[in-house]
């Protein structure tokens, strides 16, 4: 109703000449200001009339392949806009709030007939991870003479998607992760099909036919399925640092995607990672989940962003287990206050032994270096990412972590900004 009331204001002078007109008729009796009068009533009350039924009888719907898009692709939808009406409009305005970075769903669409409606293909440039909002949408339209808008929203047509973090290709990130031995097989079954089958049982529904043992199908008469046992591969943990007072370069609330062109034909910008130690470290940490994940690990992930409670993704395998990882690292921001070390120290009880725990941090302070000595003397296999701060602008340097990451033998990779993530996790 509030554009009415202003397009009420804007035509003061109709209403003017209108009221001028009634009062005038009023006192002459001339039945050419009745007409003028009756003119200007019935172009108000048709304006109004037409206004309105051009924002009711509409219809928006929004189709969408998936409701995960990755750092660097489009995420693509197909919006359409139907007039269920008996009647054609000549111009409706579709007003789209979504949050989501250069996401242009906003147009005005000309003479939809009636029954008739519109679809249109957006593809929005993904440049920053998290969680963002598709809608409210509103639809605004007015009369033929453009004497009156009436806007009416949309409030159910609201939904989510959500940006996962960049992921770099590690091809030769070969770092000295656990091993269980014969001896120390974890006898665990799993629904995943392994190199160790543990027994036989009957079929299940839901059963692939892969797992299918044929002679023993064949000696029973009754479909029989293999068990399977975990790989003697050891558990990989990740312990990601999100401690506020050790981050460095921008914040997340500080981050701004890059201008887009211009003109259509201009070629889009190339994602770079911003100058945060937060965000480098939300790389690192889903570019060694997916890694872990191709080769069939079991992985488990650590982060403490807030005070009030912990982001855990216990461990798994499996595609599931890296969309788990990658929702958590997409919203995830550096609003933790307890420090690496006690994190260490509280969660590290949760390792056995040969588990791998691969620490990433731009931490400088030695309690933590001291912590992972502990994990690695219960015979944890202890690797740290360590990415330097005074590379981000911060006044402290990592050189003092890292001649005692020597000292406690601990192998570990350096990371400065703009390094190639791929060249500087793959050195040996």
């Amino acid at each position: 109703m509030n554009y009415f009331w202003q397009s009420v204001e804007r035509n003061w002078v109709l209403f003017s000449l209108g009221l001028a007109s009634l009062v005038t008729a009023l006192i002459t009796g001339h039945p050419l200001f009745f007409s003028l009068m009756y003119l200007f009533g019935a172009i108000v009350v048709i304006s109004i009339c037409w206004a309105w039924l051009n924002v009711h009888w509409v219809r928006v719907t929004r189709r969408v392949n998936s409701r995960h898009v990755q750092v660097g692709y489009f995420f693509e939808e197909q919006l359409t806009l139907q007039n269920t009406g008996p009647l054609p409009k000549l111009w409706i305005e579709l007003k789209d709030l979504s949050n989501l970075p250069y996401h242009r769903a906003s147009r005005v669409l000309s003479t939809i007939g009636r029954r008739q409606q519109r679809d249109w293909v957006l593809r929005t440039p993904c440049y920053q991870r998290g969680r963002f909002t598709l809608g409210p949408v509103s639809v605004i339209s007015s009369d033929p003479f453009s004497l009156f808008l009436f806007k009416k929203d949309l409030p159910d047509f609201t939904s989510h998607v959500v940006v996962f973090p960049l992921v770099v290709d590690l091809p030769t990130f070969q770092p000295p992760v656990g091993e269980l031995t014969g001896g120390e097989v974890i006898q665990r079954r799993t629904h995943y099909v392994t190199t160790n089958v543990a027994g036989i049982r009957e079929y299940a529904f839901g059963d692939s036919f892969n797992r299918i043992h044929w002679p023993s199908t064949a000696r029973t008469g009754r479909l029989i399925v293999k068990e399977f046992e975990l790989d003697p591969l050891a558990d990989v943990w990740l312990f990601l640092d999100m401690a506020q007072n050790v981050q460095a370069g921008l914040t997340y609330a500080q981050l701004q995607p890059p201008p887009l062109p211009r003109v259509h034909w201009e070629k889009l910008p190339k994602f770079s990672l911003p100058p945060s130690t937060e965000e480098y470290g939300v790389t690192i940490a889903a570019s060694l989940s997916h890694h872990f994940v191709q080769q069939n690990r079991a992985l488990g992930l650590i982060t403490y962003a807030n005070a009030q409670h912990r982001e855990i993704a216990q461990s798994d395998r499996g595609e599931r287990q890296l969309s788990r990882i990658y929702e958590i690292l997409a919203v995830t921001q550096a609003g933790g206050l307890i420090p690496l070390a006690e994190l260490l120290t509280m969660e590290g009880i949760r390792l056995s032994r040969s588990t791998t725990a691969i620490i990433i941090t731009p931490s400088v302070a030695p309690e933590w270096v001291a912590a992972a000595r502990h994990l690695a003397d219960r015979g944890i296999r202890v690797i740290a990412v360590l990415i330097d701060p005074a590379s981000f602008g911060a006044p402290v340097s990592s050189f003092n972590v890292e001649v005692e990451l020597v000292a406690q033998h601990i192998p570990h990779y350096i990371v400065r900004q703009g390094d190639n993530l791929a060249q500087v996790l793959g050195r040996k």
